[in-house]
């Protein structure tokens, strides 16, 4: 069996504020998960803001070998994806400024060569599941809404032809965080005052009309590479996986559980799953309920954000794997190919 780490939620009154105001945003719990990590055949790409400009880095699996993939400091660069084969990231971009501010979804190889552009005026793209189509969303309003539910349609880019197509049923709206389940049937997308929803994760048909909410609380949920289980944010300092059913006559979800608990003020957000199923990667940084919008959005500057890794299977066993504070959002695992002799 695997030593428990620490939790988040130290037991002693005194030790509980000292964890939140003066424990570093790095501090790690379960050393020996780095030392696990450092083997992994993996990497991890995420968002960045350095200087007020926002490009992607790749790291290893333990957050060393860092590097800026992208180094555009005149557009930003936000929200990758990465394809199962592990070739190509789509990601979103933001141009302009002001009134004039502009977000479109491109695509380009994993070692950022053959940059093209998807769609304008569209976000939150994921690979569909056979990687030869991006599905994305379009924005509702011509002018960017930084608002992530800010969408209307979903539509799918043919990658070897460039052109994309609707789905099929026009009602999909006010969707963010889309993702597709590894047999094509369905999409996991979060619903924000929309279709008759007021916060919910549903299941989308891939190919018709049905619409199946998983009623499961929370957001941004994201699929195993298996297909056998989802992962999501069940609050705001939470994070929790479920086994998919497809049994009955609709999927849904059992056996949900929290696998990651968060002391006030510490958010943690953007979760995704390993190639392995083995881990997660998730977003942590400090947060406060208000008027202005969260931290955790796409495109707004988050400080003392950092990229950490927890292992699936237990509870609260974790580590930061940036520790720059730098608005580090958005992570998403990157398979390594194996080198040919």
């Amino acid at each position: 069996m695997r030593r428990q780490s620490q939790p988040f939620l130290r037991r002693t009154p005194g030790l509980l504020i000292l964890s939140v105001v003066c424990a570093p945003l790095h501090q790690a719990f379960g050393n020996d998960l780095i030392e696990e990590l450092r083997t992994l055949p993996y990497k991890i790409v995420f968002e960045s803001c350095r200087e007020g400009n926002w490009d992607l880095f790749l790291v290893r699996a333990d957050g060393s070998d860092r590097v800026n993939l992208t180094n555009t400091p005149d557009v930003n660069e936000l929200y990758p994806h990465v394809s199962h084969d592990g070739t190509k990231i789509c990601f979103s971009v933001d141009e302009g400024e002001g009134e004039n501010k502009t977000r479109s979804v491109y695509c380009m190889n994993v070692d950022a060569t053959g940059r093209r552009l998807v769609a304008p005026n569209a976000r939150d793209a994921c690979w569909a599941a056979d990687d030869g189509s991006i599905v994305y969303l379009k924005d509702e309003f011509t002018k960017l809404a930084l608002i992530d539910y800010a969408t209307k349609g979903v539509f799918l880019y043919d990658v070897e032809s460039g052109r994309s197509r609707p789905h099929p049923n026009p009602e999909l709206e006010h969707l963010y965080c889309i993702s597709a389940t590894p047999d094509g049937k369905w999409y996991l997308a979060t619903v924000h005052g929309g279709m008759g929803f007021a916060h919910n994760i549903l299941a989308i048909s891939a190919q018709g009309n049905r619409v199946v909410d998983l009623k499961i609380p929370g957001c941004r949920p994201d699929v195993s590479p298996d297909g056998r289980r989802v992962a999501w944010a069940s609050g705001d300092y939470s994070l929790a996986v479920g086994d998919f059913d497809f049994s009955g006559p609709e999927p849904r979800v059992v056996n949900a559980h929290d696998i990651l608990t968060s002391p006030r003020p510490w958010k943690i957000q953007h979760v995704d799953w390993s190639p392995d199923g083995r881990y997660v990667a998730f977003s942590r940084g400090p947060y406060k309920k208000g008027l202005a919008l969260s931290p955790a959005l796409v495109g707004l500057v988050a400080p003392d954000w950092n990229i950490c890794v927890a292992d699936a299977g237990t509870t609260n066993r974790w580590t930061a794997i940036t520790t720059d504070g730098n608005s580090n959002k958005e992570p998403d695992w990157i398979p390594i190919p194996e080198s040919k002799p």
